[in-house]
């Protein structure tokens, strides 16, 4: 859900808005460009005022030893990955764009070791909640809420995604897996016409009331009704729900919605509580819209949350794969994302449910988009792999973003029978499988060793564990070469490996590297 998006209109409600561009939960508008050298989201029954009753905790789980800098985040919008209870699923045409699709808990539970094969460490789920109960019009088509952001009952999980057992299920299944769990989040609206607005009027800001603000805080983010999460009854209403949520399934952390359109009190309350009663290393990622290392930094500072996203990192690396930027340029910007706050994280993802996906940008070249992959997966920070662009998956603009997950030849709906890109997702298993392996693509500095030209090349290097990587990267369309200083870190060894795509390098006065057109190679010590 971000900002600068136009209101739906619920179905059959003459007081709803009517949007002059088409949008999902809230359509995106894209981030400005990088400022470099290139453009470098029956009736109801009424709310109940109390959170359900918590059953007995649940019982400790065996949390991953390794901290968040060496996650690799799976993100996941469940309605359109995995059917595995076709008893649950709406009515209506599966291959309409905002219908639901039959995607839920079961099937992405089945599917798990799609996820462990691949290496991912996290998973990051959309939100859960009990949806809206008609559709919006507006779009062009009927656009319901099978993405899980516009919530009707904040007490009550959407039957369509499955039962609070399917989602205990889901959580117990990754973590025994190794496989760490976010839950989105939505903190600033419910769904259209919701039943808050009937129960609760004096809770919102609405259109149909007139009552939107024009600033961040009380904007009505595309006509959706808008919390007043500055009155205490509505922040310890939305956080007691939440949280149970929490406590309840045993997940992680929060993906958190729309945080730049919910008060720095509120969120400093919510780390409190959720530090308080939940876990104090329960897991905070904000979607600041636009965010970057200066925007996130007063969410970062006063230690409101643990993580937020990098807008930026998607556009700077698609410039420079491009030809639309020097390196040295998209060098310029990989080193400022070392000013983050100490103790926190940019989370880096090339596609998103809000943006185009990067295949889609790169015009299905699916070589560019290799390269756009190992420059995401050995960067600092959080990399955040969108459902099924491992295997191909374009994800085009809105809402082609969210179409459902290629499976092939596997007999799994809603998206069986679609291609599949199989050795786009070995390259893949590759280049997760080298970054867990050294923390120096996780946690090390970063220094440029040779910025001119088509091939880009630097160094990560770990000072904790000596651990060090040698990343080159040809975005040109012949042999590139580049011949650097032998890095100090590798003095006394004999002889490095090529950890893509095999081969040794011999040690010598430089580091002379020779790449195939639009290739990429990462250098690190023989074990």
């Amino acid at each position: 859900m971000l900002q600068g998006l136009v209101a739906l209109c619920l179905a059959g409600c003459a007081t709803a808005p009517t949007p002059t561009q088409p949008a999902p939960e809230a359509a995106a508008t894209q981030p400005a460009a990088p400022a470099t050298e290139a453009p470098a989201t029956p009736a109801p029954e009424p709310v109940k005022e109390a959170a359900p009753a918590q059953p007995a905790p649940a019982p400790a789980k065996q949390e991953p030893a390794r901290p968040w800098a060496d996650e690799v985040l799976y993100f996941v919008v469940v309605d359109r990955f995995a059917d595995g209870d076709p008893s649950n699923n709406e009515k209506g045409d599966v291959k309409a764009a905002g219908t639901f699709h039959g995607g839920d808990l079961k099937g992405l539970t089945a599917k798990l070791d799609e996820l462990s094969s691949l290496g991912v460490t996290a998973l990051w789920v959309t939100p859960l909640l009990k949806q809206i109960p008609g559709f919006v019009t507006g779009s062009g088509f009927p656009d319901w809420g099978y993405h899980g952001y516009w919530a009707d009952d904040f007490q009550a999980l959407d039957p369509r995604f499955g039962t609070e057992a399917d989602f205990k299920a889901l959580v117990d299944a990754a973590h025994a897996r190794g496989i760490r769990v976010l839950l989105d989040v939505v903190y600033n609206h419910p769904g259209y016409n919701s039943r808050y607005l009937k129960d609760h009027p004096d809770w919102l800001r609405s259109e149909e009331k007139g009552t939107c603000g024009s600033d961040d805080l009380t904007t009505c983010v595309a006509g959706l009704p808008d919390f007043k999460t500055e009155r205490p009854e509505v922040a310890k209403y939305l956080l007691d729900a939440q949280i149970d949520w929490a406590k309840r399934s045993g997940v992680d952390g929060f993906r958190l919605d729309t945080v730049k359109h919910v008060a720095h009190d509120f969120w400093k309350e919510h780390r409190r509580r959720t530090r308080a009663e939940i876990s104090p290393d329960f897991f905070l990622l904000g979607e600041v819209w636009g965010g970057d290392v200066q925007v996130l930094e007063p969410y970062f500072t006063p230690d409101e949350m643990d993580a937020g996203f990098d807008f930026a990192f998607v556009g700077n690396a698609l410039a420079f794969i491009q030809g639309r930027g020097r390196a040295v340029a998209f060098d310029r910007y990989l080193q400022s994302r070392a000013k983050v706050t100490p103790g926190h994280h940019l989370a880096h993802f090339l596609s998103s449910h809000d943006v185009d996906g990067a295949l889609h940008q790169l015009q299905g070249n699916v070589p560019l988009f290799r390269l756009a992959a190992a420059l995401q997966l050995t960067a600092a920070g959080i990399p955040v792999i969108y459902y099924g662009e491992e295997v191909g998956r374009a994800g085009g603009d809105w809402p082609r973003n969210r179409s459902d997950m290629p499976w092939g030849k596997q007999a799994v709906k809603p998206g069986a029978g679609q291609k599949r890109d199989e050795s786009l997702r070995e390259y893949y298993k590759r280049l997760i499988a080298i970054r867990r392996a050294h923390p120096a693509l996780s946690r090390g500095a970063h220094a440029p060793l040779a910025t001119e030209g088509d091939v880009y090349v630097f160094q990560r290097r770990d000072e904790a564990s000596g651990d060090t990587v040698v990343v080159a990267v040809n975005r040109g369309k012949t042999k590139g070469t580049a011949s650097v200083p032998w890095p100090e870190a590798w003095a006394g060894v004999g002889e490095v490996e090529d950890l893509l795509n095999g081969g040794r390098t011999k040690a010598g006065a430089t580091l002379d590297l020779a790449l195939p057109p639009l290739s990429a190679r990462i250098l690190g010590r023989v074990p």
